[in-house]
């Protein structure tokens, strides 16, 4: 199996990471880099700043987990999502905004590709995991709109992604594609 991570920030980095023990090949696209203030909410450690997010996740597995990923340090675009996503048995997207989340979710569509989303409320109220045909991205309050910075929600974020790494595995085994609500009080499953 061969799964997507679209957008290696606070969300994708850490589910990421919780999914090294799947037997699947885990390939990371995110065209940002490493900035010092990611590493209080990023699964990415100080010597990775500077370098691409998705080669630094990459090397960071291999170097502490011995496992073996693909990066992709580029932007997801229309012009190049069906190149990038070619082959692609799970899409996962940890965008942090709408208009990649929208063109990840017209491709899989399109393709009739399974795509599970993880998204954070931009004020840390709470995390969904959601399969496509149930997710309708927010738009962003502002562009560029900073949602998980300076480790204020890390709390969240690490139930977040560890909820979205579970829904993962439960897909990879199983087939099975169930949602969640997460908040800091609890994890609710919203379909069977």
């Amino acid at each position: 199996m061969r799964i997507l991570f679209c957008g290696v920030g606070a969300v994708g980095s850490t589910a990421a990471v919780l999914c090294r023990n799947l037997e699947a090949t885990l390939v990371f696209i995110d065209f940002d880099r490493v900035e010092s203030r990611n590493l209080l909410a990023q699964a990415y450690v100080k010597p990775s700043v500077g370098r691409n997010k998705a080669e630094a996740l990459k090397l960071q597995l291999l170097n502490l987990y011995g496992v073996k990923a693909e990066a992709v340090g580029v932007r997801l675009t229309r012009d190049n999502v069906a190149a990038l996503c070619q082959g692609a048995d799970l899409l996962v997207d940890c965008f942090d905004n709408q208009a990649s989340r929208h063109v990840l979710s017209a491709f899989a569509r399109e393709k009739d590709l399974p795509l599970v989303h993880g998204a954070l409320a931009a004020d840390g109220t709470f995390g969904l995991v959601r399969w496509e045909e149930r997710f309708v991205a927010d738009a962003e309050d502002t562009a560029g709109q900073a949602t998980c910075e300076g480790g204020e929600h890390l709390p969240l974020i690490g139930q977040l992604a560890a909820t979205l790494a579970r829904t993962i595995q439960d897909f990879v085994k199983h087939g099975a594609r169930r949602d969640a609500l997460v908040g800091l009080a609890a994890v609710t499953p919203t379909t069977a």
